[in-house]
């Protein structure tokens, strides 16, 4: 480890004089030369502070190649304006017609392109055709057929699409006091049916809108 020791040149028998400084010398042991390498590095380094720059200075600089390229972007986001062509169906409108029909004993409302839900069909199998004679009422928006009690000729048109059974139903029996109880699940048996068409209704006398007001 390396000592420093502080050395006056004068001893006390001498005196000093005003003009002669009083020296101190720093004496480093000959052995050890890292403190000698170290002082003079601490001696000549120099720290430089500079101030930054300050925000409202700053200016962005932008490469030549960069320029033309926002300018070609500005160029390309013009709107073009592309023709609207309207397409026009020349295949006419169907008339909007339902009928009420009777399957089974219940009655139902058909509508041409739809499917209903009916009573399990005895001997009916997928994709066979069916027709439905009970139509009860025929109508469209301006004229309707009603039956006496049927339409005459008038017939529904229908395919059998699936043979399925309709949700579970509860039933539950309770008797006081007898510690009775039953809980019994049933799955109605049902035929889905795709209405095709309805036809043979226009040989009827209809009744329209015009003879409604006429009666009044």
């Amino acid at each position: 480890m390396a000592t420093l020791s502080l050395c006056s040149t004068s001893s006390p028998s001498t005196a000093l004089s005003k003009n002669q400084p009083f020296l101190h010398t720093l004496s480093v042991p000959k052995a050890n030369s890292n403190v000698a390498f170290l002082s003079h590095s601490l001696s000549s380094l120099n720290l430089r502070f500079s101030k930054p720059n300050s925000l409202s200075s700053f200016v962005p600089k932008y490469s030549e190649s960069e320029a033309p390229v926002a300018e070609v972007e500005a160029d390309t986001e013009e709107p073009v304006a592309t023709p609207v062509v309207e397409a026009t169906s020349l295949e006419p409108k169907r008339e909007e017609i339902f009928a009420v029909v009777m399957v089974g004993s219940r009655q139902y409302i058909v509508f041409p392109g739809r499917y209903i839900y009916t009573q399990r069909l005895k001997g009916a199998n997928v994709n066979d055709k069916i027709i439905l004679n009970k139509v009860l009422l025929v109508g469209t928006k301006t004229s309707t057929w009603v039956g006496k009690p049927v339409v005459p000729n008038a017939t529904v048109h229908a395919v059998v699409e699936e043979q399925l059974k309709d949700k579970k139903v509860i039933v539950f029996k309770y008797k006081k006091k007898k510690n009775y109880r039953r809980n019994i699940g049933h799955r109605q048996p049902i035929t889905r049916i795709r209405i095709m068409g309805i036809t043979g209704y226009q040989d009827s006398p209809a009744v329209t809108l015009a003879d409604l007001e006429a009666a009044k």
